[in-house]
């Protein structure tokens, strides 16, 4: 059993394996068995499992790191999050086991100490698993709790870090994350708590001089503006919101912590968005020497 799970029923991934369908790159949940090692038929015993949790970048397939692509097309298994996009994807040879974990808000395909049963299951019986997680796994990405589950069950493992969301995003809207006249501080938050709230340390991510990056924080986007100028940001300072950051559909607000709420509401933005806060969101403005992508830009400064 794994560890920490003391009371829990055995885990069986049978029923959250997708297979793919030899015509085309769709998967489908299909019921799926794991054949058991060699050595429980009497013949030598299986290699020794691994598992990579690999970050898979912004979305963009161009910006995974070399070492992510060659694995995730060596893989035997690839478990797989909400946030990893069709072209990283595509990567993945035909006959690889693929099993959806995604999580969306208020919807997890998998709880989390299934997802951690299932990477010690695989490895287990001799896989080389490929654990997919949008961004870098160390950022938000839960990365650490599957870490810790492999340690503890003493399974093999190697940490593959990603572009996170954060400086592959804000460079694709041509947001500097830093600049010596504007931003001598950079912080990452995520604006969806353990526990669904919003309960920040609101005076330090108010203080000025500072970049304010917000992960899955569109739900409380009103919110987060309120409480940034209630403890002191004002209220002209300058904000974005980008939807699906790198990619051809890629869609950027650019407001005012009092007027971004509105702009985002009007323009029907939904999630994954990331939101930058700071003075260096109204340089992204000035770095667009050449007209931006088509319907990329919605509000300007």
């Amino acid at each position: 059993m794994l560890a920490g799970a003391k009371g829990r029923a055995p885990f069986s991934h049978a029923s959250c394996v997708r297979t793919r369908r030899e015509s085309s790159r769709i998967t489908t949940l299909a019921p799926h068995r794991v054949a058991p090692p060699r050595a429980a038929l009497g013949g030598p015993s299986p290699r020794p499992g691994i598992v990579y949790l690999v970050g898979a970048g912004p979305g963009d397939p161009d910006l995974l790191t070399l070492k992510a692509a060659r694995l995730i097309g060596d893989a035997d298994v690839v478990v797989y999050d909400h946030l990893v996009g069709r072209g990283v994807m595509a990567l993945v040879r035909g006959d690889t086991e693929l099993v959806y974990a995604g999580k969306e808000r208020a919807n997890h395909a998998l709880p989390q100490p299934d997802i951690n049963a299932l990477l010690v299951d695989l490895a287990r019986r001799g896989r080389r698993v490929v654990r997919l997680k949008g961004g870098d796994p160390f950022v938000f990405g839960r990365g650490g709790e599957e870490a810790a589950a492999l340690a503890a069950n003493g399974i093999d493992f190697e940490i593959v870090p990603g572009v996170t969301a954060a400086c592959g995003v804000a460079a694709a809207a041509r947001i500097p994350l830093t600049h010596r006249d504007h931003a001598h501080a950079l912080t990452f938050v995520t604006g969806h708590l353990r526990d669904g709230t919003m309960n920040l340390d609101w005076p330090a991510l108010a203080r000025p001089q500072q970049t304010l990056v917000v992960y899955m924080g569109l739900a409380g986007l009103p919110e987060l503006c309120r409480q940034l100028v209630a403890h002191g940001r004002p209220a002209t300072t300058p904000a974005a919101v980008i939807q699906h950051g790198t990619l051809p559909t890629q869609r950027v607000v650019r407001a005012t912590l009092a007027t971004l709420p509105e702009q985002v509401r009007a323009a029907g933005l939904v999630p994954p968005t990331l939101i930058v806060v700071g003075d260096v969101v109204a340089l992204a403005g000035k770095l667009d020497v050449v007209a931006p992508r088509a319907a990329s830009l919605l509000a300007a400064d």
